[in-house]
């Protein structure tokens, strides 16, 4: 069935929005055990699988706080964020922009006693490198001067890396790569111990006691899809946490992690585990004023294949562009926690452009697009997704009515993950929803991703426009901040306004509720639920 009329639109969408409002009683939070030990109780849905962040792209809970990096993203305030020095205490930056010459702390201890030296530098970065390693993590290394060879099987080391001392490493590029500091901040970049790494082998991120860091915590207990223990490091080069111990449970179900929270079995509650709860918190007299909630640096968009027709034409691109009621969808699907998007980069990233003009809800422009496409009466879509995803399905279903409303006629089609990513990866994966947020604070973290030629094909954009393509390339080489971002302002332009390539929903806020005792607890800078705990404290 399809809705003609924008108060059956918003009734379907208040219908297909499955709200909770109503919580359990609760007892008080969870105390400390009679040893004294300050314990952060906390819940995932999934096992982290790995300690390896070499070897993951989901889960980095344990690496964010197990291990270091050269240099860390930290929070300033709500939505902003600055590149500070870890593991490295400085760098220099050649004046060509490819060789980077860092300077390690001295006296930085990893978990089993060794000191940081460069060559734990070095080791980790070519261990990635190694095709052995199989790691997943490649991708902000592979500009590094002899990365391609290494990675092929075709050397045994990686030229580009050279140990000057034992707190000295040179990292040469092949060309100038603008992003490369804000890279190496990223979980993958964790800095590994070689002998520890080494004589671990396989159980390298399995069994805690060989999975070897120099954070703040230590992995000490694990069982399997049960829970994961990280112990202070009394030695940590900052100083020793003020918590004792993280206790992570394994609880897939988010209706049961709500319950444990308002048990005081939890220490904290992450909502976009349970949207639905969101209501319940906000109006909560024991709740809303234990909220803490950041800006997630990413954006919500519908994705558009050019490739399949008629989106081809730039103008039936325009037209569901503003074909959408964002603010309903905001409101009735995410409670009004989030901002509407106008563009790709979101709030937060550097670069943001806080001036695009947005697309407001115009169903009458986008039906005249239609027709001066040739389209008066509409057209059959397909909207695709996986299987496994509900709030997509809520989310698809509305957009769905919403396109009724111009006469485009939409079929929604569930692929198992396999398919669905592997259809995306031949560029065949017609329209589909999805979400991006910012591993590294860049704006090539974000329209390179999307729109540099090979990443165009890879994820079914099929976006042909050649000069904001070599601009693209042209942007990473850039090695003036100011010169960059005033590019890729005008290229997110393009993209969007000019070229209809894209089409932008919202930014939404990230938020978690936490129990009393439970201070200087920070959404991390990107909004992401896993995040570094070393600054959060307790207090009974």
């Amino acid at each position: 069935m399809f809705v003609r009329n924008k108060w059956m639109v918003t009734l379907l969408v208040a219908l297909l929005v499955v709200t909770l409002i109503t919580g359990c009683g609760s007892k008080s939070a969870s105390k400390t055990p009679e040893s004294g030990e300050k314990i952060l109780t906390i819940a995932a849905i999934t096992d982290p699988g790995t300690g390896d962040v070499q070897l993951t792209t989901e889960e980095y809970l344990i690496p964010l706080n197990i291990y270091d990096r050269l240099v860390e993203a930290v929070t300033t305030e709500p939505g902003k964020s600055e590149l500070v020095p870890g593991l490295a205490e400085k760098w220099e930056i050649s004046p060509d922009g490819k060789v980077y010459t860092f300077y390690i702390r001295k006296g930085v201890k990893f978990h089993n006693g060794e000191e940081l030296k460069a060559d734990d530098v070095l080791y980790t970065f070519d261990r990635m490198l190694d095709p052995k390693t199989k790691a997943l993590n490649t991708d902000f290394l592979d500009m590094i001067d002899g990365a391609k060879e290494r990675m092929e099987g075709q050397a045994d080391s990686t030229r580009g890396m050279k140990v000057i001392d034992d707190y000295t490493i040179e990292i040469t590029l092949v060309e100038p790569f603008a992003p490369f500091i804000a890279c190496l901040s990223t979980p993958a970049g964790s800095i590994y111990n070689r002998k520890a790494t080494e004589t671990a082998g396989l159980d390298f991120g399995v069994k805690p006691e060989l999975t070897i860091g120099t954070g703040p915590f230590m992995l000490t207990d694990w069982t399997y899809n049960d829970q994961v223990i990280l112990s202070a490091n009394p030695d940590y080069f900052r100083g020793k946490p003020d918590i004792d111990k993280i206790v992570t449970k394994i609880i897939p179900d988010a209706e049961t992690q709500r319950m444990m929270f308002e048990k005081g079995e939890l220490d904290a509650f992450d909502c976009d585990n349970a949207r639905s709860q969101i209501p319940y918190f906000l109006k909560s007299e024991k709740w809303k004023d234990h909220i803490v909630s950041g800006p997630r640096v990413g954006t919500y968009y519908y994705h558009i294949n050019q490739a399949v027709k008629p989106f081809d034409d730039v103008r039936v691109r325009r037209a569901v562009q503003y074909a959408l009621d964002r603010q309903l969808l905001l409101d009735t699907l995410y409670y009004g926690t989030g901002t509407i998007a106008k563009g790709i980069m979101a709030p937060g990233l550097a670069g943001y452009n806080p001036d695009l003009p947005g697309f407001p809800y115009n169903k009458e422009k986008a039906k005249t697009l239609l027709t001066e496409a040739g389209y008066p009466d509409g057209f059959q879509m397909q909207i695709t997704q996986t299987v496994d995803s509900p709030s997509t399905l809520k989310l698809n279903e509305a957009v769905q009515a919403m396109l009724a409303e111009i006469g485009i006629k939409v079929e929604i089609v569930q692929m198992d993950e396999a398919a669905w990513f592997g259809t995306r990866r031949e560029g065949k994966l017609p329209m589909y929803h999805t979400n991006w947020s910012a591993d590294f604070n860049d704006p090539d973290n974000f329209i390179y991703t999307f729109f540099a030629t090979k990443n165009s094909v890879a994820r079914s954009f099929n976006y042909g426009n050649k000069h904001v393509q070599a601009e693209l390339e042209r942007a990473r080489t850039m090695i003036v901040p100011e010169e960059r971002y005033a590019l890729y302002r005008e290229l997110e332009e393009t993209i969007v306004y000019e070229d209809a390539a894209w089409i932008p929903l919202f930014h939404l806020n990230h938020l978690f509720v936490v129990q009393p005792r439970v201070k200087n607890f920070k959404v991390s800078w990107n909004g992401w639920s896993n995040m570094p705990y070393y600054e959060v404290r307790i207090e009974e």
